[in-house]
């Protein structure tokens, strides 16, 4: 493959905007199927977005962002050099932070929570101790 011809990364904006679009998708509870029939395109085209591999028209971002009920800028948070990617949206892109925030919310008890959040933190500051013993 020549260097003109060498496969393009995906460029980071539109990596964070796919991102946003995965995360804001899982949290109206929508399959990647569902958004795509709704967005008038095949749930491969809503894949590629989310992953980066296509960017998303300009057009298109107006009705994502209509069809998950937020804004547009929701659809850009982590995008600017000044913003780092540590939003909110960051920390709940992957699966299974998704999954514990979505059954942590679920929980109505303000004690078990409370307790829930407390062992959770045990644990976090346990693990770089535990890595360091090993060493």
């Amino acid at each position: 493959m020549s260097a003109d011809r060498r496969p393009k990364s995906p460029d980071l904006v539109d990596l964070a905007v796919g991102r946003n679009l995965r995360v804001w998708r899982m949290a109206k509870g929508l399959s990647q199927a569902q958004l795509a029939r709704r967005l008038g395109v095949t749930f491969q085209q809503v894949q590629k977005y989310e992953t980066g591999g296509n960017r998303i028209p300009t057009s298109r971002i107006v009705r994502l962002a209509a069809i998950l009920g937020v804004p547009i800028a929701a659809l850009f948070e982590g995008t600017s050099e000044t913003e780092p990617s540590r939003s909110l949206l960051a920390l709940i892109s992957d699966a299974r932070s998704f999954r514990l925030a979505r059954a942590f919310a679920a929980i109505g008890e303000r004690t078990a929570r409370l307790s829930i959040v407390n062992l959770v933190e045990k644990i976090a500051t346990a693990a770089p101790a535990a890595k360091q013993r090993r060493r």
